[in-house]
């Protein structure tokens, strides 16, 4: 896989799994959708499978679409660190581009909303009770959850080139994937709105604020920015040092 590819398909899928999952939160949140007031469960279950619709398009490239687990993946010698950068670059993109992508799928919703000062929680993340340190240990472990699963779950066993997994389309595929997605923001989502990918937060954290203080509709609160970043990244690096130490047999 050239580095180019890499870019391309990175940039594509995540591009896919940040529009679709920041419109469900949109069709959701937003006023005169009709999924208004669909709840948690709603979105939980639209991000799931907006995880399945982007690995899957970019099974290529291997489908990373989250810089916690492209490095996560280089720790555990999977991927070589040649290749890293373009992986980040092409989900920091894609990111960025998916939420363009939602904000002008709903833009007369947003034009007539009227808590515009709460539509930064349709980009981006926030914890329900604001304390840096746990909300760190809370995306710390959801991301463990995540990574640990790809590291290993039966598909990792059969890697394609360069050690990388290939969930493919075949069978559940990348639903598998979905799945554990959907368990994470179930069962952990409750504290920060599980990030637990920092091209997911940032990416769209970063249109927002290109896009909505046009309109006067608010700031993109850049001091817990670094948290849904760092804590991946930590979460993410922690499944890899324990799978390179666990049995191989």
């Amino acid at each position: 896989m050239t580095y180019g590819a890499i870019f391309v398909w990175e940039t594509i899928g995540t591009a896919v799994l940040i529009l679709l999952g920041t419109g469900v939160v949109a069709n959701a949140v937003l006023k005169n959708t009709n999924g208004n007031n669909g709840g948690t469960l709603f979105i939980n279950v639209g991000w799931g499978f907006a995880v399945f619709t982007g690995a899957s398009l970019a099974s290529p490239s291997g489908a990373h679409l989250n810089p916690a687990l492209t490095l996560a993946l280089a720790v555990a010698d999977k991927v070589g660190w040649d290749k890293v950068p373009f992986y980040l670059a092409g989900q920091f993109l894609g990111a960025i581009i998916g939420a363009m992508l939602c904000w002008a799928t709903y833009k007369l919703q947003f034009d007539r909303h009227d808590e515009p000062r709460n539509t930064l929680g349709i980009f981006s993340t926030a914890p329900t009770i604001r304390g840096t340190t746990w909300n760190l240990v809370t995306e710390v472990i959801g991301t463990f959850v995540l990574v640990i699963w790809v590291l290993l779950s039966p598909a990792a066993k059969t890697a394609g080139t360069d050690g990388v997994p290939q969930f493919g389309n075949s069978a559940l595929g990348y639903a598998g994937v979905a799945f554990v997605v959907l368990v994470i923001g179930t069962s952990l989502g409750g504290p920060t709105g599980y990030a637990i990918n920092p091209a997911r937060d940032l990416g769209p954290r970063i249109a927002y604020a290109f896009l909505m203080p046009i309109r006067g509709k608010g700031r993109g609160d850049w001091g817990y920015s670094w948290v849904p970043v760092l804590g991946p990244v930590v979460g993410g690096v922690l499944a890899a040092l324990l799978y390179l130490v666990l049995p191989t047999s």
